[in-house]
């Protein structure tokens, strides 16, 4: 067991949509990212994912309306929920979802990891 220093996790990260995960408990990861731009419209059949801002703001998309988060904030996406983040500036989030959540959900694009293949830092 190791204490997990947030901000030297995210000062370690260069790119953009790269979840890493930082720590496991009860079969969920914790993931940091750094994200900026829009992502692709998707949805995790089988998962709940939150969503909680470090730095920044970030704009959840939904179906019928837009969430807004800033430092210190949350939201769970609901499984099977269609969402799709944006930041117009770089925003650091830590992301809590099951060890087998897929990044993009049921979505193939540029953006995809397999769970299995996320770099632990």
């Amino acid at each position: 067991m190791e204490k997990v220093n947030l901000q030297a996790k995210f000062d370690a990260i260069h790119d953009h949509w790269v979840p890493r995960v930082v720590g496991e408990l009860n079969g969920q990861h914790v993931k940091v990212a750094k994200i900026q731009g829009e992502y692709v419209w998707h949805h995790h059949a089988d998962e709940d994912e939150m969503f909680l801002v470090n730095a920044g703001q970030l704009v959840l998309e939904l179906p019928d309306r837009k969430v807004t988060l800033g430092p210190g904030e949350f939201f769970v996406v609901p499984r099977g929920v269609e969402h799709r983040p944006i930041a117009k500036e770089v925003v650091e989030v830590v992301l809590f979802e099951p060890a087998t959540t897929r990044n993009t959900g049921q979505v193939e694009n540029d953006y995809t990891i397999e769970a299995e293949d996320l770099e632990r830092i």
